[in-house]
């Protein structure tokens, strides 16, 4: 019995311990007018940077000649 309490223990201990790592989501922006997914993508990278986010993630991107779409941030 006791050893099923340490085990139980550690497992809330690691499971406490990686929430603490996970990403929180900063916001989301907006691009348009980009001619090419490259420079979507730089435009996003800009405005995250600018936003002080560390990561980000595209979620939509769309149009011909010129893409427009969004991003989430992550710090």
């Amino acid at each position: 019995m006791n050893v099923i309490k340490k085990f139980a223990a550690v497992v809330a201990l690691g499971l406490v311990s990686f929430g603490s790592f996970a990403a929180q989501e900063v916001g989301t922006v907006q691009v348009s007018g980009a001619e090419t997914l490259g420079a979507f993508e730089a435009q996003v990278a800009a405005k995250a940077e600018a936003a002080g986010a560390t990561s980000y993630k595209i979620v939509s991107a769309t149009g011909g000649d010129q893409l427009r779409g969004t991003a989430i941030l992550y710090k």
